[in-house]
């Protein structure tokens, strides 16, 4: 299979918004209104009619990613109050009902509702999927496997799901649990190298599992097409703040893993039964999880690793001009990360705090 030629760690950024009824703050779907009211191929069509994917170019610095994504918001903001709309970013709706909704014409989409039925239905969730350019394929699998095993500190920071239909779920990322359910969705296979990957693809392509790679659905993938190791795992973001923490964060820890390649520094990678754990418990505790750092079971809280992590990571930082961006895990950190700040606004005012705090997140 080919890879595309992509320039090391050059970024694109992928974020999902939910459109909603500035009254009912329940979702529309008036996404096809509001892209023509916006007119620009950057921002897309999704999964569902109620929802849009605003879409970067390709960034040499994480920075310059996150002020696009900045003046793509303010785009999009503009346009959905001159049409009598708002926009939420978060993993999923608190309160909007799944059998509510209309899923895209997209076929992949349509062929995914054939296959799952209600399971695919469930899927009113969001995401920030981050691209981030390998420059050689033998590369991928190892950055792949490096990604699975920081994957609590990126999925802990974005946590933005606790709840579902009305409820509280018990876990800061309900999306998650609702993600992983697809036959090819969650966790990848413990992939040992780029042959491997190939000979998986094929056989799931030969088996009739998927139609197409893009049907792929890991939580961390390889996009050979754009030349990029796709990490996915993270909840939809309420704020450029939290866009910007999460995104940082993702695209240092993979350049921070190539730089561990080129010097022969990698590290033993963990089990699949470890990084199973951890996703669990980042998907449920967010940022008050604790994470098993090695198979001997040591543990560590997790905003204690995110913490190390930003010292350890800023002269990456200025190399990938992601200083601003990787300052913003500080500021998420301090203030608490979206899932506490989601159910202190319901403990305030119920359900609808929680929507109106998002709506105005979104525009701060």
């Amino acid at each position: 299979m080919d890879f595309a030629q992509s320039a090391r760690s050059t970024l694109g950024v992928e974020w999902e918004l939910a459109v909603v009824d500035p009254g009912t703050c329940e979702m529309v779907p008036r996404a096809k209104e509001l892209l023509g009211a916006i007119a620009d191929p950057r921002f897309d069509k999704e999964f569902l009619t109620s929802m849009v994917e605003l879409i970067t170019g390709v960034h040499r610095t994480t920075d310059g990613a996150i002020d696009e994504l900045r003046r793509m918001r303010d785009t999009a903001v503009e346009a959905a109050d001159r049409i009598g709309v708002a926009l939420v970013g978060t993993g999923t709706h608190p309160t909007s009902l799944w059998r509510d909704q209309e899923q895209g014409d997209d076929p992949r989409y349509q062929r995914l509702i054939r296959k799952a039925g209600d399971w695919g239905r469930r899927l009113i969730i969001f995401g920030v999927h981050n691209h981030v350019g390998v420059e050689e394929r033998a590369k991928v699998v190892p950055l792949l496997r490096a990604a699975l095993d920081q994957l609590p500190l990126i999925l802990s920071l974005s946590a933005s799901s606790p709840f579902w239909q009305g409820g509280d779920t018990g876990f800061a990322s309900h999306r998650t649990l609702l993600f992983q359910q697809l036959p090819t969705g969650g966790l990848p296979p413990m992939l040992q190298s780029w042959r491997e990957y190939e000979r998986t693809l094929a056989d799931m392509l030969r088996a009739g599992v998927l139609e197409e790679p893009a049907e792929l659905r890991w939580d961390v993938r390889p996009s050979p097409a754009l030349g990029t190791l796709e990490v996915r795992i993270a909840d939809g973001a309420p704020s450029i703040d939290d866009l910007a923490a999460v995104t940082a964060l993702t695209h240092c820890l993979i350049e921070e893993a190539s730089r561990a390649l080129d010097d022969g520094r990698q590290s033993p990678h963990l089990p699949s039964w470890l990084t199973r754990e951890n996703k669990w418990r980042a998907a449920r505790d967010g940022l008050d999880a604790t994470a098993i750092v090695d198979v001997l079971g040591n543990e560590q809280p997790v905003r204690d690793a995110i913490g190390e992590a930003v010292e350890r990571l800023a002269p990456i930082a200025a190399d990938l001009g992601a200083e601003r961006s990787l300052a913003a895990v500080t500021t998420v950190l301090e203030r608490g990360g979206s899932a506490a700040q989601q159910r202190a606004a319901f403990a305030r005012g119920g359900t609808r705090a929680v929507l109106n705090e998002l709506i105005e997140a979104l525009r701060a």
